[in-house]
């Protein structure tokens, strides 16, 4: 789902591939050795194995049945921002939402055939205190859409760091993540995909994007309400510069919930928002342009 886009090839070299239903790219000074391309492809598939609610094989399809588990290593860091941001939007942004959208038609095979939603459990059905342990009370469908790809995002870019690939830029499907260069990313449209509404300067940081104009059926968008269990409706795009691509993803959809001077409080990031009307504003530390 591209919200976002580079509007040049910076760095020499490019690899481009599929991976968790969207495209990827990799640029780096030269091009990616083969040992270093099948350690990227076999962490992204260890990545969606875990966390994919559209696996029957994945961890988070174990969820359903309540009982203790030992969580992944890597789970506590993006447990612990969704806990954050389910306090801070009161209970509106979540990753217990998957069941609401599951029933909603958003399903492992998107058929989009809607029943009776589900009341969305409170966080703390998860019986997560902070360690490597969930004790689940009741069954749940995680669903870590809001934030799971800027963090893979990240995680492939530490992986390309270990292999000593330190210059780098990542751009999956929109969330790009800068490392030792700066780009110029175009902010798209969300009404037109072949017009964009600003630029923004992105550089040893990240950019990601969220818009309610892609992941659409009969009237609903897959950025739900966590109280009303209805898709939101005053904002219809939004775009997050932060230092890792976990925060800007997240933070791209919690904006959806909250003003920016709200985040801003915890988190350090500069955004641009599109509402509903057509208008557009963005916080005052942004680097980049606007057009309308």
């Amino acid at each position: 789902m591209t919200h976002s886009t580079k509007l040049q090839k910076t760095l020499k070299a490019s690899w481009r591939f599929s991976a968790i239903g969207t495209s990827w790219s990799i640029e780096t000074p030269d091009d990616l050795p083969d040992e270093v391309k099948t350690a990227v492809t076999r962490r992204i598939g260890e990545y969606d194995k875990t966390y994919s609610r559209f696996r029957d094989d994945s961890f988070v399809t174990l969820l359903r049945t309540p009982g203790t588990y030992t969580l992944p290593s890597d789970a506590a860091q993006m447990l612990r921002i969704y806990k954050e941001l389910h306090a801070i939007t009161n209970g509106r942004m979540t990753p217990l939402i998957g069941a609401t959208l599951e029933a909603a038609g958003y399903d492992a095979t998107y058929s989009f055939k809607q029943s009776p939603l589900q009341r969305v459990p409170d966080f703390s059905t998860l019986g997560w205190g902070g360690d490597l342990t969930v004790t689940i009370t009741e069954p749940i469908l995680l669903d870590v859409g809001a934030a799971g790809k800027g963090y893979l995002v990240d995680i492939v870019s530490n992986l390309l760091n270990d292999y000593g690939v330190h210059k780098h830029t990542i751009d999956a499907s929109g969330d790009v993540l800068v490392k030792e260069s700066i780009e110029r990313v175009g902010l798209e449209h969300p009404d037109d995909p072949t017009k964009i509404i600003g630029v923004s300067v992105v550089s040893n940081e990240s950019l990601c994007a969220s818009a309610v104009n892609r992941r659409t059926w009969k009237g609903l968008h897959h950025v739900f309400d966590g109280k009303t269990q209805q898709p939101t409706k005053a904002v219809i795009a939004t775009w997050v510069i932060s230092e890792t691509a976990l925060v800007a993803d997240a933070l791209a959809t919690a904006l959806f919930f909250v003003e920016p001077e709200v985040l801003q409080q915890r988190y350090e990031f500069e955004s641009v928002i599109m509402k509903r009307n057509g208008d557009v504003y963005a916080t005052p530390g942004f680097k980049g342009e606007l057009f309308i």
